[in-house]
C-alpha cells in the first residue's frame, strides 16, 4: 500500500537486536510510522493479522553471486541485476550485494558499471557491490578460475578507487598473496570495504592487513588458511582481532556446526560473525545445474559442486541459514536474525530499520516459510 495507513499485528517484530511480544508495526502512506505495544496502536484503517509470524525489515546479504537461473558472471547486465533482485526478495531479502567472482578486466568494468546504475535507477535491494576476487590466492582458489587469479597491479588500483567513489558500497575480496598491504590501505582510503579470504597466508601476515585497513574475513573456514596448534592462520586471526567481522556460510555443509559454535564463542568483539548466503545462480528458481567460466556445476541435495566434488558457492538462503544456527549451534533466535540482518548492515554503514512497508518481510515462527509481507 502506497496511500493511507496500514497496521501489523498479532505476531512478533524483530527491531534488529529484539523479538517483541504484543507489539505491532504501523505504516503511513507506505512510510514507517510506528513500532508500538499493539494496544498503543490507533484502530483506523486497514490490519493485517500475522497470524503468529515474525515481522522484520528483511534479510541483509554481503554475497550474493546469483539467482532465478542466471548467474551475475554470466552476464552482468541491469537484466540480470533485476532477476536477481526479484528472486532474492521472494527470499526475503531486502538489501544485498551482487557478487562478481573472479573474471576478466571486462567483465570487472561491466559489473561495476552496471551496478552503478541498477543503484541510480533504484533496482529495489541492491546497495552496492561486492568484488570476489581476481586478487586471490591460487592455492585456495575453492571454485574460481585459477587461470584469471592475478596480481594487483596499478590499473586495477585506480580502478578499484574509481568505484568505491562511483558505488554507496564496495567490499572487495582479496589475498595478501596477491595485494601489497599498501594496496589495502589505499582501498581503505578510498571508502571500500577490503575482506581477506581464498588466501594460504598466516596468521601474522593477516594481522598486518588487518592493520593496514582490512575489516572483514570472506566465508569464515572455507578456502583459507585454518586453525592449527602451532599457527592459527587466517580463521585465527579473524577470531583474535576484535576489529574485524566474519561472514560464514551456515548451511551445516561448508562448516560443521560444533565449529560454528566453537567459533561463536571463541570471537573477539566488537566485530561480529554475520551470516551469508553464498547464493549461485539456482537461488530463487528450480535449476538444478548451471555454468560458471564454461564449468558444470550440479545441484543435488542442498550441495552445489563442480565434476571433481569441488563446492561451489551455497545453495542456500538466509532463512535456512538462520534456523542452521537455531536448531542445530545453539543460538536464540533473535541473536541469529541479528547475524543475517542487523549486524551485516552495520558493516556497510546501513541503518537498520523498519523503512517502507514495501520492504516489511515475515517469517514463520518455525523458520520454515519466509515471505515479503502484503503492503496492502
Amino acid at each position: 500500500m502506497t496511500h493511507g495507513t496500514l497496521t501489523y499485528r498479532n505476531g512478533r517484530v524483530f527491531d534488529g537486536v529484539r523479538l517483541l511480544e504484543g507489539h505491532g508495526v504501523r505504516f503511513e502512506d507506505g512510510q514507517f510510522a510506528a513500532l508500538a505495544p499493539e494496544s498503543a496502536l490507533p484502530r483506523s484503517g486497514p490490519e493485517i493479522d500475522l497470524e503468529g509470524d515474525i515481522l522484520f525489515p528483511g534479510f541483509v546479504d554481503l554475497q550474493v553471486n546469483g539467482g532465478d537461473g542466471i548467474l551475475f558472471n554470466a552476464a552482468p547486465s541491469l537484466d540480470t541485476l533485476r532477476r536477481m533482485a526479484t528472486a532474492h526478495r521472494s527470499l526475503g531479502v531486502t538489501a544485498f550485494l551482487p557478487t562478481l567472482i573472479t573474471d576478466t578486466a571486462d567483465k570487472t568494468e561491466a559489473a561495476i558499471a552496471t551496478t552503478a546504475e541498477a543503484v541510480r535507477l533504484g533496482v529495489p535491494g541492491i546497495v552496492g557491490l561486492h568484488l570476489e576476487g581476481p586478487h586471490l590466492s591460487v592455492a585456495r582458489k575453492g571454485a574460481h578460475d585459477g587461470d584469471l587469479i592475478r596480481q594487483m597491479e596499478e590499473a586495477d588500483l585506480a580502478r578499484l578507487c574509481a568505484a568505491a567513489e562511483a558505488l554507496p558500497l564496495l567490499k572487495i575480496t582479496v589475498a595478501p598473496e596477491s595485494v601489497t598491504e599498501d594496496q589495502v590501505a589505499t582501498l581503505a582510503d578510498a571508502g571500500a570495504l577490503i575482506s581477506i579470504g581464498h588466501t594460504d597466508a598466516d596468521y601474522e601476515t593477516c594481522r598486518r592487513y588487518f592493520a593496514a585497513g582490512a575489516r572483514c574475513v570472506t566465508h569464515l573456514f572455507n578456502a583459507m588458511s585454518q586453525l592449527g596448534n602451532r599457527e592459527p592462520g587466517l580463521v585465527g586471526a579473524a577470531l583474535a582481532s576484535g576489529a574485524v567481522s566474519a561472514g560464514l556460510i551456515a548451511d551445516a555443509v561448508h562448516v560443521h556446526p560444533q565449529t560454528i559454535r566453537a567459533a561463536w564463542q571463541a570471537k573477539s568483539g566488537p566485530g561480529r560473525i554475520f551470516l551469508v548466503s553464498d547464493a549461485m545462480a539456482v537461488a530463487g528458481s528450480d535449476a538444478t545445474e548451471f555454468e560458471l567460466g564454461g564449468r558444470r556445476i550440479t545441484r543435488r541435495n542442498g550441495v552445489l559442486t563442480l565434476a571433481d566434488g569441488t563446492l561451489a558457492g551455497a545453495d542456500l538462503d538466509l532463512a535456512t541459514a538462520v534456523r542452521v544456527m537455531v536448531e542445530q549451534v545453539g543460538l536464540d533466535l533473535a541473536e541469529a536474525l541479528a547475524a543475517a540482518t542487523r549486524v551485516p548492515a552495520g558493516m556497510l554503514g546501513l541503518r537498520y530499520g523498519f523503512t517502507r512497508a514495501s520492504e516489511a518481510v515475515r517469517l514463520a515462527p518455525d523458520l520454515s516459510r519466509v515471505r515479503p509481507a502484503p503492503a496492502g
